[in-house]
């Protein structure tokens, strides 16, 4: 079953949750879409996030009628334009530049600026189990999963991959396991790090937490949905 449902507007800021969402051909409609990045710098090393600047995750995104709102911290609020650019400029000595802003677009895949596939996916059973060998509580967003899925029993969702998930009318193939970073040690309300997470990961889960999915047919995700597996 879907338990919950988060889309990323901007990359490493937090997330919104939502009850709903189209799923297009390039993931959640408006997810990662706006990122911040180094010019200096090519490919996936370009982009400017929580790892180099832990404060963003404290910054909510929300994507309005197509539009981003953002709200630091502090309750100040942002649109995507040159006023937050220069905010999240002081946080850094490395000259960041801001990707150009279009709304959200069914087939726009290249405004992604997500890491692999479409869709990040962990379940309730791989959390639980992630806290009994860590020993403290864990929380879901230090992931930032678009999907967190409600199992009963156990499973492991590194047996999902090359397998389909079945949503209603959408469907997504699990392609890879997502091999975990330092992202994951940074808590997201106090910013502050604690490399145990990480190490319990490599150690025991063999770096690798939740699993990414593809779009295979669009459609559209809810929370409360039945989820089916198949070839």
């Amino acid at each position: 079953m879907v338990r919950e449902i988060t889309r990323y507007p901007v990359k490493s800021f937090a997330g919104e949750s939502m009850e709903s969402c189209p799923l297009h051909a390039y993931g959640l409609y408006g997810d990662r879409y706006c990122a911040f990045y180094d010019e200096t710098k090519q490919g996936w090393a370009s982009f400017i996030t929580a790892r180099d600047i832990p404060e963003m995750l404290g910054y909510q995104a929300k994507l309005v009628d197509g539009v981003v709102n953002v709200t630091a911290p502090n309750g100040e609020r942002f649109s995507w334009n040159d006023e937050l650019l220069q905010e999240i400029q002081k946080k850094s000595r490395r000259k960041i530049s801001m990707s150009g802003y279009q709304a959200p677009h069914p087939t726009r895949s290249n405004l992604m600026s997500v890491d692999q596939a479409s869709i990040l996916v962990i379940t309730d059973s791989s959390l639980r189990h992630l806290e009994r060998i860590w020993g403290k509580k864990v929380d879901r967003r230090r992931f930032r999963a678009n999907l967190l899925l409600s199992l009963d029993g156990k499973h492991n969702e590194r047996d999902w991959i090359g397998k389909h998930l079945l949503f209603g009318d959408a469907v997504l193939e699990v392609q890879a396991s997502c091999e975990r970073c330092s992202l994951i040690t940074i808590d997201p309300d106090t910013c502050e790090s604690d490399f145990t997470l990480l190490g319990t990961v490599y150690e025991e889960l063999d770096l690798s937490f939740g699993v990414y999915a593809r779009v295979r047919k669009t459609g559209h995700i809810q929370v409360g949905q039945t989820v089916y597996v198949t070839d």
